[in-house]
């Protein structure tokens, strides 16, 4: 599974620390251990802050540069880290699986325009979660907890949760969710996963 470790994080977006973020929301997790609600409340408390703060940064970039798609760039960066914290606050502090089963894998996935890397303040948060196989309790309960606390957050999300399997099947007659696998960009969760969705993909749809 990934960590929340940032990825190469844009040089011109060094005020969002995604580290130190992640370091609070453990230390969080053991202020509030038993209290879930009163967990997943103050991250999205810090997280909707943070995410305002970043967003202020971003519009005073781009009153001095003009640069739109950088803008763009910078909100997704901060976004897709978002999505990470939540995913490891998630499975690592409320669904921790002791004895991981060969279900309980996902891959977290944007999709649509956010697939492509570019955001506007206002955009829709397109996520896929994968699974490999059909749902699972523990499948519904982190894509769940993961869409609860954007939606907290005032962000407006678009979402499915599909098996492997289903993603193929419903590409091969739907030229939307064909389009929309097309753009995924893969964020978080078992990298392996996202492969064979992509692998099959293109051997068995395009």
């Amino acid at each position: 599974m990934d960590s929340v470790t940032p990825n190469s994080r844009p040089e011109s977006f060094p005020e969002f620390d995604s580290a130190g973020l992640a370091a609070t929301v453990d230390a969080l997790a053991a202020q509030h251990s038993g209290r879930e609600d009163m967990f997943r409340a103050a991250v999205v408390q810090l997280l909707k802050a943070e995410l305002v703060k970043a967003r202020a940064v971003a519009q005073a970039q781009l009153l001095k540069d003009r640069h739109g798609r950088r803008c763009a760039e910078r909100l997704c960066f901060v976004q897709d880290e978002i999505i990470r914290i939540l995913y490891a606050a998630a499975t690592q502090h409320l669904y921790r699986s002791q004895v991981p089963s060969g279900a309980e894998r996902m891959a977290v996935v944007a999709t649509g325009g956010y697939g492509r890397g570019l955001m506007a303040p206002e955009s829709d948060i397109d996520l896929l979660f994968i699974l490999p196989y059909k749902q699972t309790a523990w499948g519904e309960q982190v894509a769940e907890a993961i869409l609860y606390c954007l939606w907290d957050m005032g962000l407006k999300v678009g979402h499915a949760t599909r098996s492997v399997d289903e993603s193929i099947r419903q590409a091969r007659g739907d030229m939307t969710i064909r389009t929309a696998i097309l753009e995924t960009r893969f964020l978080t969760g078992d990298q392996p996963l996202y492969d064979e969705l992509v692998e099959r993909f293109d051997k068995e749809v395009v």
